[in-house]
């Protein structure tokens, strides 16, 4: 049995791998190289990738790839993707390629309002606190100049504060709804300060509010914190083209096409066991983009799949229908990203791919991130009514499994040109390899 470990943060970084050697594996030797062998061999890169997290014990490496030929707003751009799943980049280099030459795509920033909330209770009559709210509004954005005057000579700062009554929802619940605009950063810091002298003032300054008896004076703050859900920080994308020149190779033709696609949409609209998978899709691309640039994919994520769910139902959070001839597929999503701060300051390559990005404000890497995700789905639905997913995605999962399965640089060669016409699945290609190295070892 496993005994608990004190102290273990005080442990140097060399200390913990042995603990962690000696304590779960038997080959101590093999796990150690295995964990240094990916550090850096510059000792101040390494120390940078140390300190952003806790307890770290080595690096790790997902590829960072680029999606190229991204014609958004008639400026053209090669999209930084980190990822660790075949064909994603293929994908989207794929809807990038077709829709190059058919007017690229266009995007738009539909608002930039960010949110973090209050949470407290109060047992009470609600008047007396609506009365005390409207009384102490003015002095919760005195009490935060301090934080937001920063903010504020960047365009930013706190929009609005509202008190909501949720008591129909949990007995006693209230909460100061707050509003934010944070221009190129994130702004998780900056609206948590901001709540918790909320807080802080709403919470002391109640003590001497007279119309409240002792016990409404009594507001219990129970957090203060962001939300990740942020419904009003909005971003469009969408592509369109005469139908007539939708498809290329495809074994249909354009009408065809145009319907199944839409129905595929469709589809994904009605049915929440396809939606997701749909909408996974769309954070494939999504979600590479976000990491390849140092924001928080865990929030975007949250806040989408909430979005995604805003009518009572899980749906798709892509749209296609063909009016008057035009072909048009769009995707509205809410996106909380920065350009400024956290890791993009930090991570030498993060700061790269911004770089390859043209430096993008908040607004923009908004409209690049979303294009990434409608490509992503583009691509996926595309796929799915005509070949079929599996026939590209094996062909880019080949080569994984013949790493698997420890293949020369030679074989790999010899099984990409031996599967061209061939269906790929793990068990044809693990007998054709285990098939040519009988043969070849006679």
């Amino acid at each position: 049995m496993i005994a608990p470990i004190a102290g273990f943060s005080k442990l140097s970084k060399n200390e913990k791998i042995k603990w962690l050697a000696d304590t779960y594996f038997h080959d101590d030797e093999t796990v150690v190289g295995t964990l240094k062998k990916y550090w850096n061999s510059d000792e101040t890169l390494q120390k940078l990738h140390d300190e952003f997290i806790e307890n770290t014990i080595t690096n790790f490496y997902l590829p960072l790839g680029i999606a190229p030929n991204f014609l958004i707003n008639d400026q053209l751009y090669a999209i930084p993707m980190a990822i660790e799943e075949s064909s994603v980049v293929a994908a989207a280099s794929k809807a990038a390629k077709f829709w190059l030459n058919r007017g690229g795509f266009k995007t738009t920033v539909l608002s930039t309002e960010k949110v973090g909330q209050v949470h407290f209770m109060y047992f009470g009559a609600t008047e007396k606190l609506e009365a005390y709210f409207n009384s102490i509004k003015a002095e919760l954005f005195a009490a935060t100049k301090h934080i937001t005057q920063n903010m504020e000579k960047r365009g930013g700062g706190i929009t609005d504060i509202e008190l909501r009554d949720k008591t129909d929802e949990l007995a006693g619940y209230f909460q100061l709804h707050c509003t934010f605009e944070t221009v190129d950063s994130m702004g998780a810091n900056f609206i948590n300060s901001c709540l918790e002298q909320f807080a802080k003032t709403f919470e002391t300054s109640a003590k001497s509010f007279e119309p409240f008896s002792e016990q409404e004076k009594d507001i219990q703050i129970v957090m203060s914190i962001l939300s990740n859900y942020v419904p009003n920080c909005l971003v469009r994308a969408e592509v369109s083209c005469p139908i007539e020149t939708l498809v290329e190779n495809e074994s249909m033709d354009a009408n065809e096409f145009a319907e199944k696609f839409i129905r595929a949409i469709q589809i994904a609209k009605t049915e929440p066991y396809r939606a997701v998978t749909h909408n996974k899709g769309i954070m494939n691309g999504i979600d590479a983009v976000v990491l390849a640039t140092g924001n928080d994919f865990r929030a975007i994520e949250a806040g989408i799949h909430a979005y995604a769910a805003k009518d009572g139902r899980y749906s798709s959070l892509t749209h296609a229908e063909v009016t008057d001839g035009i072909f048009k597929f769009w995707i509205e999503i809410p996106l909380s990203l920065g350009t400024v701060g956290g890791l993009t300051s930090l991570h030498p390559l993060v700061k790269l791919a911004l770089q390859m990005l043209g430096k993008p404000s908040a607004k923009e890497l908004m409209q690049i991130v979303a294009v990434a995700g409608l490509a992503q789905n583009f691509a996926a639905v595309r796929s799915l009514v005509t070949t079929g997913i599996q026939k590209g995605h094996m062909k880019m999962h080949l080569i994984n499994i013949l790493n698997q399965l420890e293949a020369t640089e030679t074989e790999k060669t010899h099984f990409i040109n031996f599967f061209k016409d061939k269906t790929v699945t793990h068990s044809a290609v693990v007998n054709a390899f285990t098939a040519y190295k009988t043969e070849h070892a006679s």
